[in-house]
């Protein structure tokens, strides 16, 4: 990747600093505190979640689990666990939460049976819940940062992917693993996320002046 593409991925989608998706998380993070003043005292279940969300505030809930389908640093403070578990199929035993929160996840778990797995068991293992997910008509794919990368067919958006030099992926060289990233994200849209959650607000992020991604929420 040229120079001025590294700069110019660092301030769309860079992980600190003043980039797009940066200052994007930030105001999420605020917007979940003002929608759940008590979230300092709350157990929350987060699923498909990292350590990075929760410890990068000095606000934080009383506890929270991470599900996540890969081990997560041990080392993190104590009112952080972390557990190995397919998001689509919750174990049974996970104890009792105040809230099930979830990231930029469902787009990722792979087609409609599976993303309503992944629903029910959020709606199974908290009386409230908040799933963000990026729209999928928001013009700027945000995985790969290209225009209407998701309205692409999927031959395409491979190559896209090797050729292109902004996004969340190292620059990928070989059509066969970019065939594999690509067919890793699956955009929704509003109807979706409200079939998927029909006791749910659906509320929006914004940028550009558009609708960038979709929250369910659960009061």
């Amino acid at each position: 990747m040229g120079t001025a593409a590294r700069r110019l991925s660092q301030r769309l989608v860079g992980m600190e600093g003043n980039s797009l998706s940066a200052r994007m998380r930030e105001r999420r993070w605020h917007t979940l505190l003002s929608t759940f003043p008590d979230l300092p005292s709350m157990r929350v279940i987060d699923i498909g979640g990292t350590q990075g969300f929760w410890t990068r505030h000095p606000e934080h809930p009383a506890h929270v689990t991470l599900v996540n389908l890969f081990p997560q640093d041990a080392a993190g403070p104590d009112w952080l666990e972390s557990i190995v578990a397919d998001a689509c199929d919750l174990p049974a035993d996970l104890g009792e939460f105040d809230l099930a929160f979830s990231n930029s996840v469902i787009e990722h778990v792979g087609g409609h049976w599976r993303r309503q797995r992944y629903a029910e068991g959020i709606r199974r293992v908290a009386p409230r819940y908040w799933v963000q997910t990026p729209y999928r008509y928001f013009p700027i794919e945000p995985h790969f940062v290209f225009p209407f990368f998701q309205h692409l067919p999927r031959a395409l958006q491979a190559r896209v992917a090797v050729a292109w030099p902004l996004g969340n992926y190292a620059r990928l060289r070989d059509l066969d693993a970019a065939i594999g990233h690509v067919q890793n994200v699956e955009l929704v849209g509003r109807a979706e996320v409200s079939s998927y959650f029909p006791d749910a607000e659906i509320a929006t992020e914004q940028a550009l002046g558009l609708t960038k991604a979709l929250i369910a929420v659960k009061r």
